[in-house]
C-alpha cells in the first residue's frame, strides 16, 4: 500500500507506468491547485478534493460525504485511470489528504492504489526535479463499483461495540477548540489516536510495529473492531491506512464529527475518556 520514491521512479520507466494522482488539500487552505501547478511529481494529475473525493456538504451527511460512484468512475476516468493501471496518490503534508484518493479508490474496486510513502517532501529530499503547470492526461476507462470497503453510518456508529477511533488533533477531540464544525467535543466513547502521530517527521509513516505498538497502548488490539472518523471522513482514511499497515483492518465513518455535532439530538463528550 506504500511505495517509496525509488521504487515510484522505476514504475514511471515501465511498461505499465502509474497514474499518479497530486491530492493537494489542506484545511483552511484553497489554494491547491495553485501549489501544485507551482511543483509537482512529472505527469501527476492534479485532484480537486473538495470537488472530486467527496460529494456536496450538507449538514445531514457531513463536510465532505462520499461521492456517487458515477461521479467518482468519471473522475477517475479523468484522471486517465484504466482497470489495470496502477495508481500513486501523493500530498505535500504526509498524504493525510492523499489517503482519502487512495481508500476512495479502493472502496470503488481498484486494487492496485498505493501512497507515495513521505510525500511530495520525499521527492523533493530525493532530489528529483519538479513539473510546473498543469498536467493533461488521457481519459481512461477504469470501472468502479461501490462497497469493496466498509463504510458505517451515523446510527451504526451511535449503536456500534467496537472501538470507534477520532483521528483528529487531540485538543479538538477534548473540545478545547474546534476551528469548522458546529460543536466542540467528541462522539462518547470514542478513542484519541491522533493520525499526525503514525507519521515521523518525514512525513513517512512509522513502522509497523511501531504503529501496532501505539493502538495497543490506546486499547486497540489485532482483533478488534475498529471504526475510525475525524472531522469530516478525510484524515480518517490515513488513520485506516496507518491501521492496515499495522495489520488492523478498519471501517470508515465518512460523516465523522461534522455530520454528528450537526445534529442536536447527538450526545459530545468533552475532555479526555479512557481506553476502556
Amino acid at each position: 500500500m506504500l511505495i517509496t520514491v525509488d521504487d515510484l521512479t522505476e514504475a514511471m520507466l515501465s511498461d505499465n507506468p502509474p497514474v499518479i494522482l497530486d491530492v493537494r488539500w489542506q484545511l483552511g487552505d484553497d489554494r491547491g491547485h495553485d501549489h501544485y501547478r507551482e511543483g509537482h511529481v512529472p505527469g501527476a494529475v492534479f485532484v480537486d478534493l473538495d470537488r472530486e473525493l467527496a460529494a456536496a456538504p450538507s449538514p445531514q451527511r457531513g463536510r465532505h460525504p462520499l461521492p456517487d460512484i458515477a461521479d467518482l468512475q468519471a473522475a477517475a476516468r479523468r484522471w486517465g485511470i484504466d482497470d489495470r493501471s496502477p495508481v500513486v496518490a501523493y500530498d505535500a503534508i504526509g498524504n493525510l489528504a492523499s489517503a482519502r484518493a487512495w481508500w476512495l479508490l479502493r472502496w470503488g474496486g481498484h486494487s492496485d492504489v498505493r501512497l507515495l510513502d513521505g510525500g511530495l517532501g520525499a521527492w523533493r529530499d530525493a532530489g528529483l526535479r519538479l513539473s510546473s503547470g498543469d498536467t493533461t492526461p488521457r481519459t481512461g476507462s477504469v470501472t468502479l463499483t461501490p462497497g469493496h470497503l466498509p463504510v458505517a453510518e451515523i446510527d451504526e456508529v451511535a449503536a456500534t461495540s467496537a472501538r470507534v477511533v477520532d483521528a483528529r488533533a487531540a485538543e479538538r477531540y477534548r473540545g478545547e477548540v474546534e476551528p469548522v464544525d458546529p460543536r466542540a467535543g467528541h462522539i462518547p466513547g470514542a478513542i484519541s489516536v491522533p493520525t499526525a502521530g503514525n507519521i515521523g517527521a518525514d512525513g513517512r509513516f512509522l513502522p509497523a510495529d511501531d504503529i501496532r505498538k501505539r493502538f495497543a497502548d490506546n486499547g486497540i488490539g489485532d482483533s478488534d473492531e475498529v471504526i475510525a472518523y475525524c472531522g469530516s471522513g478525510i484524515n480518517a482514511a490515513h488513520e485506516i491506512a496507518a491501521l492496515e499497515i499495522a495489520g488492523i483492518r478498519a471501517t470508515l465513518f465518512p460523516g465523522s464529527w461534522s455530520q454528528w455535532s450537526s445534529d442536536p439530538d447527538r450526545p459530545a463528550a468533552t475532555g479526555s475518556e479512557s481506553a476502556g
